[in-house]
């Protein structure tokens, strides 16, 4: 995720043996346990979740843009977050309130913003573009969480295969505030 070459020479093997990319899902997304609040997170710690949540699903995104574009009808998720909703984080009564992780929270949040402004850019011509909350899914970045990831997958495969929207970001409840 933070490797260029590594990013050119996978987009490199995709072009050498399909020519295309029909969907793009970024899932990739770290936690460093040095995050928190804005007046204690470490700066590197911040630094690394950014680099790997956000940067480096836009540097992939840019590097196989060429390949989706080749797809008869080209598709991106954004694998996000609930903790990336400025609508949730800044609300009071809203469980992620209190969710103050702001390497994390902000990764998110510019994760979705890609998505919203890739979806403004590639809308005319057929590539939709979504922001997928799973959901709270026991993973190795949890440890725990009330959904198997097999369930937590479920909503990402709908968006892949199937999305009939574009530029919304969404969980299994419905839609997300952004």
């Amino acid at each position: 995720m933070t490797d260029d070459q590594s990013i050119a020479s996978a987009a490199r093997t995709i072009t050498d043996r399909y020519g295309r990319l029909d969907i793009l899902v970024n899932n990739a997304g770290i936690f460093d346990f040095a995050d928190a609040p804005p007046s204690r997170a470490s700066v590197a710690a911040v630094r690394r979740v950014m680099d790997v949540n956000f940067l480096g699903a836009l540097a992939i995104t840019q590097a196989v843009l060429p390949l989706l574009r080749n797809a008869p009808a080209g598709r991106i998720v954004n694998v996000s977050s609930s903790l990336g909703s400025l609508a949730l984080n800044g609300d009071p009564k809203s469980t992620y309130y209190s969710q103050q992780f702001i390497g994390y929270n902000t990764s998110k949040a510019a994760l979705n913003m890609l998505t919203i402004q890739l979806h403004e850019e590639l809308k005319d011509i057929g590539i939709t573009v979504n922001s997928v909350s799973p959901g709270f899914v026991k993973t190795d970045l949890t440890g725990y969480g009330n959904m198997t990831p097999e369930e937590g997958a479920r909503l990402l495969v709908e968006y892949a295969l199937s999305a009939t929207t574009s530029g919304t970001f969404v969980e299994p409840g419905g839609t997300t505030p952004w």
